[in-house]
């Protein structure tokens, strides 16, 4: 438990970049009044209740139920998730953090089953697995995630896997492969789960899904797939002993969210996010979900016009460096730039001597590669302060559950401070809404036949504007 993440700021001052671009002594102090009193609502709303992910981590008879659950499946070939935006993200970006790269296909890499999500509805890629399922379903367990089990992607995906599955075993072997994760007492799922005897899990009351990662939505593929859920939740918990801290310098959360507000408001509208590791890449994605859908918002708390929220950015190390860089240089001012660094990874490879006929390539023989990777990250950082982009750092003592389990939780309740600063609501997403509507709408649902009314001269393509 000796692990860490940091959170370091040196390059957003002005000392770094100029008084322009760079937060003065002066602007930090103004910050610090600032967001005083939004780490004070934050806490006031988690004692209220009104905040119930801050709660995650101490519930213990949450992980016995998730571990129960584990325990029982312990032996299938094949975890399947179908679920999407908060009910997947989360979970791949464990596995990509936690597993090793060729776990799927390496057996002796593997802690548990192949894990397979499934956050779309793209007929090649669904028909291809299932293509490659059908053969293996005996072997095979699903965990279909969805609070209210109306969700059309997820639904879509649940209705083809239970009929594939009843025509292969029949109703009443429906529990063995299917867990369904929805609301505790009601929904079409919760009902459909009651009909076929499946056994459940729980979206919790008041977490959204972009904040349920640490819930079972997000531990049960995390425990049956090897990574200890415990160490997950007791990293978050230290993190939720640091970011309740009034002392804004001594608060990692508050001052993030203060200095991205602090660049929001000085015309800098994007955040991106960019790993140096592979293992991180999908936490960034988490962080897209969880930035965009709590921080866009068109109104705020006292219902006026805003039409606030920075827009969340993923780029990855080295990777984005030969793609993006150009632009981050020498395009427009208007980003900020929050590295992910790991200063000890879990293995490294040595490089190979340069031959005679490439001495210049003598500089990087014997090198370990995670020296050339972390020097990488260094040099783009280096040459963004020197266009005066400000950059942000959270570093990795190494990567392990209780880390990351850290890192979520920060970016969780930096999220919720954000929002007091930029008074909106963060925990809504009103304008999702019709897009889900109009969705139900295209397919025939006779609940939103007015509205698929209104969709026709959206959906009829008009052939004067084709070219």
């Amino acid at each position: 438990m000796s692990s860490k993440i940091s959170f370091y700021y040196k390059n957003v001052c002005a000392e770094m970049l100029g008084e322009q671009h760079g937060i003065t002594k002066e602007q930090f102090e103004q910050l610090a009044a600032r967001t005083k009193p939004a780490i004070g609502a934050v806490n006031n709303a988690r004692r209220a209740g009104k905040t119930p992910y801050r709660d995650l981590p101490y519930q213990k008879q949450m992980i016995e139920r998730v571990k129960a659950v584990a325990a029982e499946i312990k032996g299938c070939e094949n975890f399947v998730v179908l679920g999407i935006g908060g009910s997947a993200l989360g979970n791949i970006a464990l596995q990509t953090a936690m597993n090793p790269y060729m776990y799927n296909l390496d057996e002796s890499q593997r802690r548990g089953p192949r894990l397979f999500v499934f956050d779309n509805v793209d007929p090649v890629q669904f028909g291809s697995f299932l293509k490659w399922i059908t053969p293996r379903l005996d072997k095979t367990v699903f965990n279909v995630i969805s609070k209210s089990g109306r969700t059309a992607e997820t639904a879509a995906q649940f209705l083809i896997i239970r009929q594939m599955l009843l025509d292969k075993f029949g109703a009443k072997r429906l529990r063995d492969h299917i867990i369904a994760t929805t609301d505790a007492k009601s929904g079409t799922l919760r009902k459909t789960a009651g009909n076929d005897g499946l056994r459940t899990l729980i979206v919790p009351d008041g977490v959204g899904g972009r904040f349920s990662v640490l819930s079972d939505v997000g531990l049960l593929s995390a425990a049956v797939c090897g990574i200890d859920i415990e160490q997950l939740l007791a990293g978050a918990a230290v993190m939720d002993k640091r970011v309740i801290c009034d002392d804004f310098f001594a608060n990692p959360a508050a001052m993030n969210a203060a200095i991205n507000w602090h660049y929001y408001t000085h015309g800098k509208h994007i955040s991106v996010m960019m790993p140096y590791s592979w293992q991180l890449k999908d936490l960034a994605d988490w962080y897209r979900q969880l930035w965009a859908e709590s921080l866009g918002k068109a109104k705020n708390i006292k219902g006026q016009d805003v039409f606030v929220g920075p827009t969340p950015v993923k780029a990855l190390g080295t990777t984005d460096q030969h793609s993006q860089v150009q632009l981050y240089r020498e395009g427009p001012n208007d980003k900020l730039f929050t590295f992910l660094q790991i200063m000890n990874f879990e293995q490294d490879v040595k490089i190979g001597q340069a031959g005679k006929d490439a001495p210049e390539l003598d500089f990087i023989s014997a090198s370990p590669i995670s020296k050339l990777l972390n020097s990488e990250k260094l040099a783009t950082e280096y040459a963004l302060v020197k266009s005066q982009r400000p950059c942000l750092d959270i570093i990795f003592d190494k990567i392990d559950a209780f880390s990351i389990g850290q890192f979520i939780y920060f970016f969780e309740v930096t999220t919720s401070i954000a929002g007091e600063l930029f008074e909106i609501d963060a925990y809504n997403q009103p304008a999702v809404e019709l897009g889900k509507d109009a969705t139900l709408a295209l397919m025939g649902s006779r609940e939103y036949a007015e509205l698929a009314k209104q969709i026709e001269p959206i959906s009829r393509i008009d052939s004067a504007y084709i070219v």
